[in-house]
């Protein structure tokens, strides 16, 4: 057999089956900067260490509390099919100590003009310019390992080579939904089968002041001095100046409020900006639990997300109705009535509006009860990633002890009957001998409602929920109905497509304005600071919104360039659609990006430059400058260097969260999907892609957008990839003898999927079937691939399906262009894809070869390019193959790798089908089996529409 043994041994499951909490763990949010965390017990090498966030040691330790609660390593654990799915908000330390480090040679340059401006020597303004470089170099740190330690992708997979698990793995954000949105996935798929364990962990730090200013902007916060953008006090000589040490996050950070806050019925704004925290929950089926022996600690009944789509700048939802509406629908969904609940926990924001909303909400719910029969908690909507697991944990620890949570300091006031507040310590009675029941509510300033449904564990088997699912079963086709792409000299599908028939790469130098060559390009060095190449698949920021929406200026303008660009993607997947509201039903909009979106690093790094001005005042190259000449270069410098980090404004929050991506989508469109950013490294975007489909099948969606979108020619990606030695020197030539190492590319591809059931009724276009996503880890290097890794993931996809790999015509390969990557994957390939009675060779290439590694935006290149290929009958050639590398040993599959386009021929009995792969640093492996639909409707075979892929 070609499958997974244990994932074809997986017996179906029943839909809508609670999920057990087996395991649980909470650092003390008070001790997350001192707690000491022994990196060798973790197997890590302290090369890697040192470039290592704050946040991954504080999840590992967090993993192994987990784990060591539910009885490991002593009790058998599935590692083969266990899934970590972390949940981060905000960028982390080392990403803001890396952008800090990267944009410093052009600080210290612009010092440099400034002094000689007013009237300092040369080797006076060079002497400073040196200095100050001297001064911050060994505080910012620097490691060729940078690039990978930064990643919040890499905090999932370093769990899951410490454990040594070899599931799925993946970070998400979704604002304050961030955790609800992981535990929801992790309830997809361990309802359809396709985990037996899922480790969720979510964390949260103050890691930026930036943060605190941002949010202050937006009016949910009131900043006080030094808090970040707009403050005199940000002006500070300690503005955050400090990088981290070896994972030990930002020193001596500013803003840093002091522990405290207050619950969600505040009248005021809270007196910190966000809170901090670190979890960790370990869920599996009731059924699995039970036969494994676990003690559980409470089953999860429900998790319920929806979305209210809102235009303009994100701001939470004042909707009482919505709030009552999505709590009744999830305790429907539960098998449970209002008046089964006795304990009600509201994860607010503290936001007056909103809190009164949630009064209302909860009153309408609950009216009628007797008063003081629903005891009401407070959990701490500021913990943002944190706030729902956080809830999660303290809810469930109390229905295993049958106490009431202890309520928290500073509560707000009760939204009157049938409300109360527990007593220190009170007993949680059984009212009738019914079971204990809780709800956790939360909601996200992207427009988010979320609802948990609790209930304690008793030893006699529950009753099964009813399920809201609609054929669940893993193996429900799903329909791409619409699709659209811009990638290097290609502005939407269409054209993406005209470049791969050409044959030609879009490949080049990239442009002066995005590499100042005079600050980072030394080729053939390799170091720290600079890049060896200056080549790379550019792909220019839109400088205004798509025609059809109303976006003001102001807040376009404070849009990272990721959201604006995947905005002009979404233009063209909607095109044909109505206006507003174009889809109906639930949706999830997922997106693949990185979880530090570059307009948060930059600002950051922005504040931290402008508080070194006090510094620069007295640098020791400048003594022999007068006090006032001093103070004029000071304010020279300012406006030289003033960047949006001291223009605040009500939007500048949402150019940072990186599930503002698929919220703009969510909120402009109309769409009632809950939105979220995914991030596995190069493999985002089939992350995203398997999100969606997860939801799909699970009947928790109707309708979903997957895709991803990455910025990868920058500055500061071109050095932290160049350190480690994995860029081209040349441009990226996969397959070739030559090849060595990958070239950067920008790039967005956005896809519409339903379920194929669902397309074919509503009379959708389908440009293709996805069949199978399969998923895992290679639980081994962070860095080097590993061919057993990806057969699990091509076993996976295998066990969903019914039919063989022989029967695949062709493969899109990650196909990165590095001599040892290139030679694993097709190592791995041969394993799967040799043998059988195949009519003819299986077909290899890589969009990389046209528009370079767009990172996490890299498999929606390669499912787009798919895509084109099945509905144009067209075989894709692959460009710069000049001589095969002869060690990839094709000739044992058999395979080709062609040059040229080639007719796709329909073999005799069954449709054209193709396997698309990505695999991520961080051992993290997927690998999709798509169809062309055999009921064609649409365009004729080989022609691809110039304007619009949605559906008509």
């Amino acid at each position: 057999m070609t499958s997974d043994p244990q994932a074809r041994g997986a017996g179906p499951v029943r839909p809508g089956e609670p999920l057990a909490i087996v395991g649980l763990a909470e650092l003390d949010p008070d001790g997350l900067d001192d707690l000491v965390v022994d990196v060798a017990r973790f197997g890590i090498p302290p090369l890697q260490a040192r470039s290592m966030n704050r946040m991954q040691l504080l999840m590992l330790e967090a993993a192994r509390r987990c784990l060591a609660d539910a009885g490991h390593p002593g009790r058998p654990l599935p590692a083969e099919r266990t899934d970590v799915v972390t949940g981060l908000c905000f960028a982390l330390d080392r990403q803001h100590a890396n952008a800090v480090r990267v944009e410093l040679p052009w600080y210290a340059r612009e010092l440099e003009r400034a002094a000689a401006a007013v009237g300092a020597t040369p080797d006076e303004a060079a002497g400073a310019a040196a200095e100050l470089r001297g001064l911050l170099a060994p505080r910012l740190g620097g490691s060729p390992h940078d690039r990978v330690g930064e990643m919040a992708s890499t905090v999932p997979a370093r769990i899951a080579a410490a454990f040594k698990l070899h599931g799925r793995t993946l970070a998400v954000e979704s604002a304050e939904a961030t955790s609800f949105v992981a535990l929801a996935h992790a309830a997809d798929q361990l309802r359809a089968g396709a985990a037996d364990a899922v480790l969720v962990l979510a964390g949260q730090r103050r890691e930026s002041p930036f943060v605190a200013g941002a949010l202050g902007a937006k009016g949910l916060y009131e900043p006080r001095p030094g808090d970040g953008p707009g403050t005199p006090a940000g002006r500070g000589p300690d503005a955050g100046a400090a990088g981290p040490g070896p994972g030990t996050g930002a020193a001596g950070a500013p803003g840093r409020a002091a522990p405290g806050g207050a619950g969600p019925y505040l009248d005021a704004p809270p007196d910190r900006p966000v809170g901090e925290g670190v979890g960790a929950v370990l869920l599996k089926r009731l059924s699995t639990a039970g036969r494994d022996g676990d003690r559980v600690y409470a089953t999860v009944l429900d998790c319920a997300l929806r979305h209210e789509p809102r235009p303009g700048c994100f701001r939470h939802s004042y909707s009482a109705g919505l709030r009552q509406e999505t709590a009744a629908a999830s305790l429907r969904a539960a098998g449970a009535g209002p008046d089964t609940v006795q304990y009600v926990e509201c994860a607010g924001s503290s936001v007056p509006r909103e809190a009164a909303a949630e009064r209302e909400a909860l009153a309408r719910l609950h009216a009628g009860r007797a008063d003081g029969s629903v005891v009401l908690g407070e959990g701490d909507g500021r913990a943002f990633a944190h706030a729902g697991l956080a809830s999660l944990a303290r809810v469930a620890r109390a229905l295993h002890e049958r106490r009431y949570p202890a309520p928290r300091p500073g509560a707000g006031p009760l939204p009157g009957p049938p409300f109360r507040r527990a007593g220190a310590g009170e007993e949680w009675a059984a009212p009738g001998g019914a079971p204990r029941r809780a709800v956790v509510h939360g909601a996200s300033l992207t427009g988010t409602f979320c609802h948990l449904v609790l209930e304690e564990h008793r030893r006699r088997a529950p009753a099964v929920p009813r399920s809201r699912s609609r054929g669940g079963a893993r193996a429900v086709p799903v329909a791409v109905v619409g699709l659209g792409g811009r990638f290097a000299g290609a502005p939407d599908a269409a054209a993406f497509w005209r470049v791969v028939s050409s044959g030609r790469t879009r490949l080049g130098p990239v442009p002066r304005s995005v590499l100042d060559r005079e600050l980072y390009h030394s080729p053939g060095a390799l170091s720290l600071t600079h890049t060896y190449t200056d080549q790379g698949g550019h792909v220019p920021v839109p400088d205004g919104p798509p025609e059809d929406l109303a976006v003001l200026g102001p807040r376009y303008a404070a849009m990272d360039g990721a959201q604006r660009l995947a905005l002009a993607v979404a233009a063209e997947l909607f095109a044909g659609l109505p206006r507003r509201a174009p889809l109906t039903g639930r949706g999830v909009v997922a997106v693949g990006t990185t979880l530090g979106l570059t307009r948060e690093r930059r600002a950051h790094a922005e504040l931290v430059l402008s508080g070194l001005e006090d510094t620069v005042a007295a640098l020791p190259a400048l003594a022999g400058l007068s006090s006032l000449r001093r103070k004029q270069l000071v304010e020279r410098l300012r406006e030289r260097t003033a960047g949006a980090a001291a223009e605040p404004s009500p939007a500048l929050l949402d150019g940072c969260l990186a599930s503002g991506v698929a919220a703009l989508l969510a909120n402009e469109y109309g769409l009632c999907a809950v939105p979220l950013a995914v991030e596995a490294a190069c493999a985002s975007s089939l992350a995203a892609l398997d999100v969606a489909v997860a939801a799909l099948r699970a009947g928790t969606a109707d309708f979903a957008v997957a895709g991803g979108v990455e910025l990868a020619c920058t500055a500061r990606d071109m050095v932290l990839c160049s350190a480690l030695g994995l860029l081209s020197h040349s441009r990226n030539a996969p397959f070739d003898a030559a090849a060595d190492g990958f070239t950067p590319g920008d790039g967005c591809g956005l896809f519409l999927l339903k379920r194929y059931d669902d397309a074919r009724r509503d009379g959708d276009t389908v440009h293709g079937v996805i069949r199978a996503v399969g998923a895992s880890n290679d639980a081994k290097s962070l860095i080097a691939p590993d061919v057993a890794g990806q057969v699990r993931a091509m076993q996976r996809a295998f066990a969903q399906v019914d039919f063989e790999p022989c029967t695949v015509d062709y493969l899109e390969a990650h196909g990165t262009g590095t001599k040892v990557g290139d030679r694993v994957e097709i190592a791995a390939a041969a394993r799967l894809y040799a043998g059988g009675p195949r009519a003819g060779a299986l077909r290899i290439g890589s969009a990389k070869s046209f528009f370079g590694h767009t990172f996490a935006a890299a498999g929606s290149a390669g499912l787009l390019r798919t895509l084109l290929a099945l509905r144009a009958g067209t075989l894709p050639p692959n460009a710069l193959l000049r001589t095969l590398n002869p060690a990839l040993g094709l000739a044992a599959i058999p395979a080709e790798i062609a040059t040229r386009p080639e007719p796709w021929p329909r073999p005799p009995g069954r449709p054209r089908r193709a396997a698309v792969s990505s695999f991520g640093t961080g051992g993290i492996n997927y690998h999709v089996l798509v169809e062309e639909d055999r009921d064609r409707r649409g365009p004729a075979t080989g022609a691809i529409q110039e304007k619009g892929h949605g559906p008509r």
